[in-house]
Order: C-alpha cells, then sequence, then structure tokens
C-alpha cells in the first residue's frame, strides 16, 4: 500500500472504471436493466436475485477501493528518506484522515474480493453438477453441489474480512495476510476449473450423440471458451498478489523493496482482475444479438408503418376483395378468425397405413404439411417481432416438436436442454411449470 507508487492506484482506478461503464453498457443492451427488478423474468428467483446482486456489488467495492486510494496517494505525495531516496510517502506520515481511511478501504477490498469468490464457487458447483449429472432428475437446489457452494460462500464471506480486521494494527501486514487469504481462495478455484475445461470437449460430444438442440451446443460451446479465456486472466489476476503476499510477510522483503516488480505486479494484476469480471457478466447475462437485431428492425418498421399511410387505391382493392363472395378471391387472413389468422398451424402426424390405401384408392396425392407459420409474437418490451414459415423436419416433426420429443426421451439432464446462463436455474416447481407451459401451452399454468 504505502510503497507502491500512486500510479498504481491509477492504473486500478481506471480499470474498474472502465469495468463499471462496460457493466452499465451490456446490462442496457441485454434487457434495459430488467434484470435487476425483483421477479422478472422464468428464472426470477431468490437464487438468481443473489447471484446477481453479489456479482454488481462486488463491481462498485472494489471501484471506491482503488479510487480512494489514488486520491489519497496523490494527495500525500513523495518524499525524500535518508537512506531510501525520493518514495512515496509512508504511511506513518499520512494525515488523521487518510489514516481513519485505511480500514474501512480495505474492508471494501476484502468484501470485493470475497463476493467475487461466491460467484466463481457458484460456477464451479455448477458446471460439476452440470457434466456429472448424465439424465439423473436431479434437483440442482438439492444436490450436494448446491450444498458445497452454500458452504464455501459463508466461509468465503466470513474469513476474508476477519483476515482484515484482525491484522489492522499493521497496514503493511494487514495488506499482505490480505493479499494471501484472497489469492490462496481464487488460486484454489480457478485450479479447480482445470479439470472441467479438459472434460467439456468430451461432454460436447456427448450431447451431440443425444441430439440435443444445435443452438445449446453452440452456447455451451461459447461458454466453454469464454471460461478458458477468463482462467487465463483469473491466473494474471492472482499470481502476482500471491507473489507480493507472501513477499510480504517475509522478514526480509526482496520484490516489495523494487519499485519496478511492484508496480508491474500491480499493474498486471489489475488488467486480469477487470477482463475476468468482464467475462463474468458476458456469462451471467448473455445477449442475444440475433433477438436484438429483429427487435430493432421491428421498431423501425413499426415506426415506418405508423409515419406512411395506406394508399387509397390498396385500401379500396383490399375491400373490394374482402367483399367478393368467391373465397379464392378473397385473401388468405380474411378466410379465418381473427384468432385463427395468426394461430400456428396444426402438426399433422404421418398418416397410418389405412389411410394411406385409401388416398391410394381416391387417386387423390396425400402429402403432410409442408410449412408451418409461426405468428408474430410481441416482446416483453412491447415490440411486434415478425413472424416466418418454418418447413417441417423431414421426419414429419418440426423443431419444436423434434426437441420436446428429444428432452423427453435422451439421457441428458433438462438442465442441459434450457441451459442459458449458470444463474437461470429452476427448483423442482419452477421445472413442473415451465414443462407444462412448453407441452400445453402458457394457458395450462
Amino acid at each position: 500500500m504505502s510503497h507502491s507508487s500512486p500510479a498504481t492506484f491509477l492504473v486500478w482506478s481506471i480499470m474498474t472504471c472502465l469495468l463499471g461503464g462496460f457493466l452499465l453498457f451490456h446490462l442496457w443492451k441485454f434487457d434495459r436493466f430488467k434484470c435487476l427488478r425483483p421477479g422478472n423474468g422464468p428464472y426470477a428467483g431468490a437464487f438468481k436475485r443473489l447471484m446477481t446482486y453479489t456479482y454488481l456489488l462486488s463491481v462498485p467495492c472494489i471501484t471506491v477501493y482503488a479510487v480512494g486510494f489514488a486520491i489519497i496517494k496523490y494527495r500525500e505525495g513523495l518524499t525524500f528518506v535518508p537512506e531510501f531516496g525520493i518514495m512515496p510517502k509512508p504511511w506513518q506520515m499520512w494525515s488523521q484522515s487518510h489514516k481513519s481511511a485505511i480500514l474501512p478501504l480495505y474492508l471494501l477490498f476484502t468484501v470485493a474480493w470475497s463476493l467475487e469468490m461466491v460467484t466463481h464457487l457458484e460456477e464451479l458447483c455448477f458446471w460439476l453438477f452440470l457434466v456429472n449429472s448424465g439424465s439423473v432428475q436431479q434437483d440442482w437446489f438439492r444436490s450436494l453441489y448446491f450444498k458445497t457452494w452454500m458452504g464455501g460462500s459463508l466461509i468465503a464471506v466470513i474469513y476474508m474480512p476477519l483476515v482484515t480486521i484482525f491484522t489492522r494494527a499493521d497496514p503493511l501486514k494487514c495488506e499482505a495476510f490480505t493479499f494471501l487469504a484472497g489469492s490462496l481462495g481464487s488460486l484454489s478455484l480457478t485450479l479447480w476449473f482445470v479439470p472441467i475445461l479438459w472434460t467439456f470437449p468430451t461432454f460436447l460430444q456427448g450431447l451431440k450423440r443425444n441430439s440435443v438442440d444445435m443452438r445449446t451446443i453452440v452456447r455451451l460451446t461459447t461458454f466453454h471458451e469464454l471460461n478458458c479465456l477468463r482462467v487465463v486472466f483469473r491466473l494474471i489476476f492472482v499470481v502476482p498478489l500471491l507473489v507480493l503476499a507472501v513477499d510480504g510477510i517475509r522478514p526480509h522483503q526482496h520484490i516489495n523493496d523494487t519499485m519496478f516488480w511492484t508496480e508491474f505486479l500491480t499493474s498486471i494484476s489489475a488488467i486480469g482482475c477487470v477482463i475476468s469480471s468482464g467475462i463474468t457478466l458476458v456469462i451471467f447475462f448473455p445477449r442475444s444479438v440475433e433477438a436484438e437485431v429483429q427487435s430493432r428492425n421491428a421498431t423501425r418498421e413499426k415506426s415506418a408503418s405508423r409515419s406512411r399511410p395506406a394508399p387509397r387505391d390498396s385500401i379500396l382493392s383490399d375491400d373490394s376483395s374482402i367483399a367478393s363472395p368467391d373465397p379464392q378471391k378473397r385473401p388468405a387472413s380474411a378466410m379465418y378468425s381473427n384468432s385463427e389468422a395468426h394461430a400456428p398451424r396444426n402438426e399433422y402426424p404421418p398418416l397410418d397405413s389405412d389411410q394411406l390405401i385409401k388416398a391410394r384408392d381416391l387417386d387423390i396425392p396425400v402429402s403432410g404439411p409442408k410449412a408451418v407459420f409461426s405468428p408474430n409474437r410481441r416482446a416483453a418490451s412491447g415490440i411486434v417481432i415478425q413472424g416466418r414459415v418454418t418447413p417441417v423436419a423431414p421426419t414429419g416433426l418440426t423443431e419444436r416438436a423434434l426437441q420436446a420429443h428429444n428432452q423427453r426421451t435422451g439421457t441428458v439432464h433438462p438442465f442441459v436442454h434450457n441451459f442459458t446462463s449458470p444463474i437461470d436455474l429452476m427448483d423442482a416447481a419452477q421445472q413442473t411449470r415451465w414443462y407444462m407451459r412448453q407441452q400445453y401451452g402458457a394457458r395450462a399454468v
């Protein structure tokens, strides 16, 4: 702390402020901050709210810590110490108000670090649960992995602040032991991720053999690559602080007495901390660019249709065609009621042998539906997403029906089919309601 230069905390301040800006930008693009509201979305239970607020609270805590110490270091400045030369002013020479701010700032740092370990431990337990679950219909909230996460989280949020409080008499030792406790905990969690990342490609191959939806496989592949990248930056964040901590608790410091190594290790640690936290944000709140583009295009078309009035000739032609008694001259939307025109067509199963024989005797060509019409959908923001016509799969089932069939008969845990984020998890009651809604529609629940 006192032996590091003001430029070190300036780097931390800039990086953490950039992380805060990226956090606001990403959450705005994600769902206009709706994920912060309690009870928003189908997965908005107590678990998701806890994980959301746990992660989001760690970002301002680390930002206040970095900015606070940067202000103190620049206000105190440098001084000349005999036998050491010009160096940052030691904490013993600080003003009383700056001395009083040391412990609160370090408590914020330890709280942020402990909350970060809570999120990392949850991901570790979740991926272990997902990879080892198989086809067993085991509930995440009743599994051993969830209980392990609860116990580990309680330990993390308790022992980190206690280490800082018990060593507060000497700020230099307080810094060293705080870095040691946090870096050892984060390093152990990071190393536990390596076996999961090593076996994850085999897990993906098993999902492909079980005919899991390709979109789910793409999402899991993306998360695997992001986790590989995040493990690298976690090591960049943890290892330098561990080196400084081990050197700081020794009677004679060799690395902390060298300004180059102190500034170098703390600066690259800031880079690793911010980038790994940014990747965690992307994993917890994954954006769907395709849905955003569709929503944006629908908004433009809606505004353009409102600003451009319909030609009079087209209106007269539509009225005359609707009034015509000949059904072949009427538009398709006029041959049904308002609800029928926007309802999806029935998905007919293949005809049995008796029907094929009767049709062959009548010389009538029989064929199943060639396509299924998806109606317009209104998003939660009020934007209307245009429908489309989807060709029927060669098996006679639509993509949605085929996916539901694979979920019922496959050997893969339902969490895999419905995976969107490590914090979008459902308990048993939510899972039952979701299954009923998938099978019988929203009105069934």
